[in-house]
């Protein structure tokens, strides 16, 4: 019987790629007398390159970008500062996010979030998403000292859920970090689809957070 259904954040309860595109249209917006020089196009496409799909922290971007497009009208660590103070503002769910949690706490589950990343930036953006209180743990990689796909991250989860491995789900878009890396520790392993991956190997594979108490059912 599952006790415990514990998520991963960027690309699986936040749509990262949507957020992030919102943002830095909005970032060439707003500094637009220091940016303005170079085409909006050329400005979000080669942002959205550099990043990575958030496996590269901002220092290391806005150092390229300030380099590449000659922008001396604002430091780098200055558009750094504007990323960490602006982003929780762009924050985009994935569909079906809030009534999901809700029928998960109905059926009695312990729910968590194991996510990589800063600390305060990422509970930045789970407060703006409105779903800090569905949740009886977070873990923030900084803030533990460890990161998935590191077992010790989700078996501390489960020591605070009180919840066996095999009593737990976890749900993830990343194949190594999120589901393989929970699995190994004795979880049921949930791949929510994504387009940079295919032929995943899980105990289930969803499209949509909605599906999920469908297969706990």
């Amino acid at each position: 019987m599952i006790k415990a259904v514990l998520f991963d954040l960027d690309g699986t309860l936040l749509d990262r790629d949507e957020s992030v595109k919102k943002f830095i249209d909005c970032q060439y917006n707003r500094l637009n007398t220091v940016v303005g020089h170079i085409p909006r196009e050329i400005y979000i496409k080669r942002f959205i390159e550099l990043d990575q799909r958030g496996y590269v922290w901002k220092d290391r971007v806005y150092q390229q970008l300030t380099k590449e497009f000659e922008i001396d009208g604002i430091s780098w660590e200055e558009l750094l500062q504007d990323y960490i103070t602006e982003f929780k503002n762009h924050c985009v769910p994935f569909p079906n996010l809030i009534t999901t949690l809700e029928k998960l706490q109905s059926l009695n589950l312990r729910l968590g979030i194991i996510t990589n990343g800063r600390g305060q930036f990422q509970l930045d953006n789970i407060k703006a998403l409105g779903i800090e209180d569905y949740f009886d743990t977070i873990l923030i990689s900084e803030w533990e000292g460890i990161k998935k796909p590191d077992p010790e991250i989700f078996k501390t989860a489960l020591k605070q859920l009180e919840v066996p491995p095999h009593q737990s789900i976890f749900v993830g878009d990343h194949p190594e970090n999120d589901v393989k890396a929970a699995q190994q520790v004795g979880m049921k392993g949930i791949w929510k689809k994504d387009i940079q991956w295919d032929q995943v190997e899980a105990d289930f594979i969803i499209t949509e957070l909605a599906e999920i108490p469908l297969i706990l059912k």
